[in-house]
């Protein structure tokens, strides 16, 4: 008997508490984003070269990665939603040390602090979602907690821009602050309405016995290998385009801020009809499709002699990557069903390691090399990625159906 189940269909204490997810997943994204479009103003300030400032992003990465490893066995055994709430508090306190850093030395340290919270947010969101929300419906309920985080892209593009022009850079890690302390505090004031969810426990062999036999399963690796070059080609690709548009178009980073944050629009449009692409495309389509919009976007942004064409094309860009990148977040709530937390965090720790690496190899390559090439041959590995995650689907589908 099919089961008519929708998201429609949770109780309002859960459609509240995925709502406040979502509110932590865009106060996350918009604190990874917001240095992205500063790059030449902090270059400028602190009288260092671009790729030094670049830090900035890629250690924030490097950190960001590395401690999923830490938060995966500590949602599973102490609570997802609880994790995040005090999460959101710590990354309040480092966005506040971030406004007070003197050098760039100061402001690496504060943003690897941040960091340090940050890693927490995204990942242990989709875990929770993941327990509460069966397979068939959770890539529509992702999209709702995603439409948090498409909407940070967006605003950390803007907030880091805008005021970088204006009032200055240490402004918007303020701002930051100040949200980060609201998200807390009203994720705590649900905590206790908060439905029960069927919890994930880490097995008792142990964490790392866990990660050797995630490292066994075929499906599980094909995932990681994805999400290390997803992480960094496009979100690389993501860090350096406000750059690009300021230095080889010659605008202010207040509008190289608002192009790029249209990023987030787009991706905010799909999270709009995704109950419809879902259906219609099904997720070898999302990933095939996505990854060819994404590559043209880009090649529009990169040789355009009018950098108007790169408002529609962050536009694009941001809704063909959605396409993908939902996907692959349905794909990673499923790696390790039995330790949720551990398998999504997991994921994410891969996907940011490759954010760090694509920052500084795509900051070095722009520091010799004009970025237009460089961002074209990046977008061409996002269209080649795409062709193969699709057909990994496929055949994953196909074995699945062979068994049954």
């Amino acid at each position: 008997m099919k089961n008519d189940h929708t998201y429609q269909d949770l109780t309002p204490a859960t459609r509240r508490a995925i709502f406040l997810l979502s509110l932590a997943t865009f106060s996350s994204m918009a604190v990874q984003r917001i240095c992205d479009p500063m790059l030449p103003e902090l270059s400028r300030v602190f009288d260092v070269p671009m790729n030094e400032a670049a830090q900035v992003v890629s250690m924030f990465a490097i950190v960001y990665g590395l401690m999923q490893l830490f938060y995966g066995p500590v949602g599973d055994r102490w609570g997802k939603y609880r994790v995040v709430i005090w999460a959101t508090l710590g990354c309040s306190l480092g966005c506040l040390v971030c406004t007070l850093s003197q050098d760039l030395h100061g402001l690496v340290a504060a943003r690897v602090c941040t960091a340090l919270c940050t890693a927490a947010i995204i990942p242990l969101s989709m875990a929770w979602v993941g327990d509460a929300v069966r397979y068939e419906y959770r890539q529509e309920t992702l999209a709702r907690v995603g439409l948090g985080t498409m909407l940070g892209i967006t605003a950390g593009q803007l907030f880091g821009g805008v005021l970088s022009d204006t009032l200055g850079w240490r402004w918007a890690f303020a701002l930051m602050a100040v949200l980060f302390c609201a998200v807390s505090l009203l994720l705590k004031q649900h905590l206790h309405q908060l439905p029960q969810t069927a919890p994930s426990h880490t097995p008792s062999n142990g964490f790392f016995s866990q990660l050797r036999q995630a490292g066994q399963d075929a499906w599980v690796r094909c995932i990681l290998f994805i999400a290390v070059i997803e992480g960094a080609s496009i979100f690389g690709l993501l860090a350096v385009t406000a750059s690009h548009l300021h230095q080889t178009h010659h605008i202010s980073l207040t509008y190289a801020g608002m192009t790029t944050a249209l990023f987030g629009l787009g991706g905010m449009a799909y999270m709009a009809f995704a109950k419809q692409a879902i259906r219609r495309l099904g997720e070898v389509g999302l990933a095939k499709r996505g990854g060819q919009a994404f590559c043209v976007a880009f090649w529009v942004i990169a040789f355009s002699p009018w950098w108007q064409l790169a408002i529609p094309g962050c536009f694009v860009a941001g809704f063909a990557f959605a396409m993908f990148h939902n996907t692959m977040q349905a794909k990673a709530t499923q790696m390790v069903p039995t330790a949720r937390a551990t398998g999504v965090t997991l994921f994410a720790g891969f996907l940011f390691l490759g954010q760090s690496l694509g920052v500084l190899v795509l900051a070095q390559l722009m520091a010799s090399l004009s970025s237009a090439p460089v961002m074209a041959a990046d977008a061409l590995l996002v269209w080649a990625l795409s062709a193969f995650f699709a057909q990994a689907i496929a055949r994953r589908n196909a074995t699945q159906a062979d068994h049954e």
